[in-house]
């Protein structure tokens, strides 16, 4: 039996660029289902996704992580491609994606952005990006090269252990960290990034939506690495306790009497709470080791992507994909 693939487009006013998206997915795949997920819309979307042969479906919250959740939640595939509807990467490619995830196989694959122009990237799309690439490394300790590409391949597993909690376009964020978090084997295949055709205007900005990713990290970091952070915050504050209490302490050795009773209280009462802080960290650590097992045993109900041998031996594929498998992953 083949291997079913779905197609997941995300559209909010993006007549000018849906068409050409659908027609190139349908060339590279044309054994897919295409979905445009039309997301509030006010202008012609809806109908040029129809005409192009895709089957669109609506999802009135705005925003592209709520697209997501919907379309992961309906869309039932052995392979799921998600792509944005703006035609800033290459549908032409979706098929060596494809390809490699059943290979690998793998269960997820990411199209790393390469600019082809300079106006593809905007100064503080391309700085943030990177800023926040580099927290997420930082934090938990991989190697992503492009965090927030719209352009990826999940198999059946990643998707339905997945929970898209996210609202906006911060949903990337998410489902990097999710295979980080699982350690679920990765590659990245580098692709091409292009300008916006004429018409179609990005949903993006810089500064809102940066701050709003910076706070999904931290927050994550929070939920995914609670022991680091409530040490950082319980050695913060016993420094703090520290440097109130030293002075109470050496002039009590000094004259044998305690002037500063209100400074030693609340020098020993900060001491207090760091230790409290400090247990309550280890204690979210065992529950998030909990929530890890859970998490992996869902990933496990399913089974690894695959095709089948008479898929293999007529071969769908256009042979060797140049491809980073990202380290620490099997």
């Amino acid at each position: 039996m083949e291997p079913t693939i779905a197609c997941v487009v995300p559209c909010h006013n993006e007549e000018a660029a849906v068409g050409k998206v659908v027609r190139g997915l349908r060339a590279a795949l044309p054994e897919a289902d295409i979905y445009v997920y039309d997301n509030a819309s006010t202008d012609r979307t809806v109908e040029v996704a129809r005409e192009a042969g895709a089957i669109v479906r609506q999802e009135p919250r705005k925003g592209k992580g709520n697209v997501i959740r919907r379309a992961f939640a309906d869309v039932d595939a052995d392979a799921l491609l998600i792509i944005d509807g703006d035609d800033t990467y290459d549908a032409s490619r979706a098929r060596e994606l494809v390809d490699l995830l059943f290979e690998g196989p793998y269960d997820q694959v990411v199209g790393a952005r390469r600019e082809t122009v300079s106006a593809a990237y905007r100064a503080g799309h391309a700085a943030g990006n990177k800023l926040l690439t580099g927290a997420v490394r930082s934090l938990f300790g991989n190697d992503v090269t492009d965090m927030l590409s719209g352009y990826r391949v999940f198999s059946r597993r990643f998707v339905k252990s997945f929970p898209a909690l996210a609202r906006e376009f911060e949903t990337e964020t998410e489902m990097t960290i999710h295979a980080l978090h699982l350690r679920l084997p990765t590659a990245e295949v580098t692709v091409d990034y292009r300008v916006r055709p004429a018409g179609s205007e990005s949903k993006l900005r810089t500064c809102r939506d940066g701050w709003r990713i910076l706070r999904v990290i931290l927050d994550l970091a929070r939920r995914e690495r609670p022991s680091l952070v409530h040490t950082v915050v319980a050695g913060l504050l016993a420094l703090v306790s520290v440097v109130l209490g030293v002075p109470v302490i050496a002039e009590f050795l000094r004259t044998g009497t305690v002037p500063r009773i209100p400074t030693a209280i609340l020098a020993a009462a900060i001491m207090t709470i760091a230790a409290l802080v400090l247990l309550v960290g280890y204690i979210l650590e065992s529950l998030m080791h909990m929530r890890q097992e859970q998490s992996r045993l869902a990933h496990l109900a399913y089974a690894a992507p695959a095709r089948s041998p008479r898929y293999t031996a007529h071969g769908a594929g256009t042979g060797p994909v140049p491809v980073r498998n990202v380290p620490g992953r099997s």
